[in-house]
């Protein structure tokens, strides 16, 4: 307990460092930079520090893994973080919108990259910051370090050399309906879709299913009862170790312990958006081109846009989140913390 306390006071000591006051951010001169998060250093407790401000558990993600803190130049603070991992094998607005039959997903999905965190911290969410965070994922850089760190990948299953080139991400809304993606777009560039071409493609809300309100302990217990049993899905299956298998391992340990499996429902219905990166993403997906047409800007040109068209009017129409300080979100986690810890 000592052990976790003190990882919690790292963070929230991170978090005050890093986090802006109001004064020290000028709207008009936000300028983001992108940095990409390399495990067991300071950055990568930064971004699990600032995923404790999210609305719901955020996972570590799963196969192939870029995370990136999004820090303001002007100021050297914290903007927000962006986190993408390998997508789920079967996701229905997705498949649909693309076009896919079984075979094709199978040896095109590596061309898709799953947004599993993605928005702002304060103050720069109080002036639409989510929603320049949201398009950063999409920028030049991220698809050139996707390639960089993944031109030479090797196949889970196939276990042949792969050239993945990153043609479409994919996100979802924490809760219910999305007010930070919906209509979330930037002219002659990037759109996030959702509940288009309703003929062809199904419900683009999630069912409710999933493993995010399974905590750590507990998901490691129920993995013990399939070691006891020797049963093949205790250390993971032959398409890895991604959310699939965590769901197959609930689902088949409430099994064996006589628990009903809808201990795997939250309830929870999240929409979906698809996120198309080039001009010919279906082409692509679809195996009839090669060469993707991109339609992304860079980090600084989305700056740019994103400051005219949201920033800017936003804090001069609300002009209270310069009342923002960073003591009370420490003192709210802190708070919230306490209670999490005494409840057990």
């Amino acid at each position: 307990m000592a052990t976790m306390n003190g990882s919690f006071d790292c963070h929230l000591r991170l978090l005050r460092e890093h986090l802006a006051h109001p004064r020290e951010i000028a709207v008009s001169e936000i300028n983001p930079s992108l940095s990409i998060v390399v495990g067991n250093t300071q950055d990568s407790q930064l971004f699990n520090a600032a995923s404790l401000l999210w609305s719901v558990p955020v996972s570590k993600g799963f196969g192939r893994r870029i995370r990136y803190l999004v820090r303001d130049k002007n100021n050297g603070k914290l903007i927000g973080i962006i986190g993408l991992t390998d997508p789920v094998f079967n996701l229905a607005p997705r498949d649909a919108w693309v076009g896919w039959n079984a075979s094709d997903r199978a040896e095109r999905l590596i061309h898709v990259m799953d947004a599993f965190v993605l928005g702002a911290l304060p103050p720069y969410s109080k002036i639409l910051g989510g929603k320049l965070v949201a398009l950063l994922a999409t920028s030049k850089e991220v698809v050139t370090n996707f390639h960089q760190k993944y031109r030479t990948y090797e196949g889970i299953i196939s276990k042949s050399k792969k050239d993945p080139r990153l043609v479409l991400l994919t996100t979802s809304s924490a809760l219910g309906r999305s007010s930070l993606y919906n209509r979330l777009r930037i002219p002659g560039s990037v759109t996030f879709l959702t509940d288009v071409e309703t003929d062809r493609v199904p419900t683009w809300y999630t069912q409710g299913y999933g493993h995010f309100h399974i905590p750590e302990d507990m998901f490691a217990e129920l993995q013990r009862v399939l070691v006891r049993r020797n049963h093949p899905y205790a250390k993971g299956n032959r398409f890895g170790n991604g959310p699939n298998w965590r769901i197959r391992v609930i689902r088949q340990a409430t099994v064996e312990l006589g628990i009903h499996t809808e201990v795997i429902q939250h309830g929870i219905r999240r929409q979906v958006y698809v996120i198309p990166l080039a001009d010919n993403t279906r082409e692509i997906l679809l195996g009839t081109r090669k060469r993707p047409s991109y339609i992304t800007k860079t980090a600084a040109e989305i700056a740019d846009y994103w400051r005219e068209r949201w920033a800017i009017p936003r804090a001069e129409r609300h002009p209270a989140w310069r009342n923002w300080n960073v003591g009370g979100t420490i003192s709210t986690l802190r708070r919230l913390h306490a209670i999490a810890e005494r409840i057990g």
